[in-house]
């Protein structure tokens, strides 16, 4: 294991203690718009800050890669950080937004973290040791048909103005499950595949950043993460992440 657990969580606790303390004074909060459906906060700034420079001092050898910094020089050993996913839901006070951190070695995801500061709920997971929540050990629901099935995606595409968007995926898939959520925070949809809240997830059109650490969680779970073809790996532009049981039955629909 290239870093320790315990070290990853006491970092990411502590970015979410930074974002909290925005959160609860929102009305002081400087909002920018990045793009007409982008929101950028002083929230994420601060808090993507925090981790560069917490990162960089506890492991000096890996690069960073952050959603508001950029890249840094080092990518093939990376940190891959979103400081707030669910921006949106952020600067309106609403709680389902996160923090995620990835640690990806040689193109290979081995660690990652997503915090929800506002729930408090830690979710944290390293290559081959299994995932937990807030310190229990978590894994995917055992739903088997797709009727009975609670599903989430998002819409990401529908922010870069894309005529390929999720609008129509959506409605094949909403007729054929029970239950249909659209929470706001990718990072988060898949940490609820992973502890079974949901029994898939699939979004468009994302970066690494937002579903790294997630999609990392969901696997160590017992799920699957694939595209929307059903090859294995992460793929931020089509993510399908499935508790594995009605993943056949979701791929037809894709």
């Amino acid at each position: 294991m290239p870093i320790s657990l315990a070290v990853l969580e006491q970092i990411i606790r502590e970015a979410g203690d930074i974002a909290m303390r925005h959160f609860k004074n929102l009305d002081n909060v400087e909002v920018i718009k990045k793009s007409p459906r982008d929101l950028v906060t002083e929230a994420d700034v601060a808090v993507e800050a925090f981790l560069k420079q917490a990162l960089a001092k506890a492991y000096p050898q890996y690069g960073f890669w952050g959603e508001e910094s950029g890249q840094s020089d080092d990518q093939f050993n990376r940190w891959v950080v979103d400081p707030i996913d669910g921006t949106h839901s952020f600067a309106k006070g609403q709680y389902f937004w996160s923090i995620s951190i990835a640690l990806e070695i040689a193109g290979e995801l081995v660690a990652g973290s997503v915090y929800a500061p506002a729930l408090d709920d830690l979710y944290i997971a390293a290559k081959g040791k299994g995932a937990t929540k807030n310190g229990k050990a978590i894994s995917v629901s055992s739903e088997k048909s797709l009727d009975a099935s609670m599903i989430a995606t998002g819409f990401a595409c529908l922010r870069s103005y894309l005529v390929e968007n999720n609008l129509k995926r959506f409605c094949r898939i909403a007729e054929k499950t029970t239950g249909q959520r659209r929470f706001g925070s990718a990072a988060m949809d898949l940490c609820l595949v992973a502890d079974g809240q949901v029994d898939a997830f699939w979004e468009q059109e994302l970066n690494l950043y937002d579903v790294a650490a997630g999609a990392l969680i969901a696997k160590e779970a017992g799920g699957t993460v694939t595209d929307f073809k059903g090859n294995e790996g992460v793929f931020p532009k089509q993510i399908l992440v499935t508790n594995g049981g009605i993943f056949d039955q979701i791929l037809l629909l894709m």
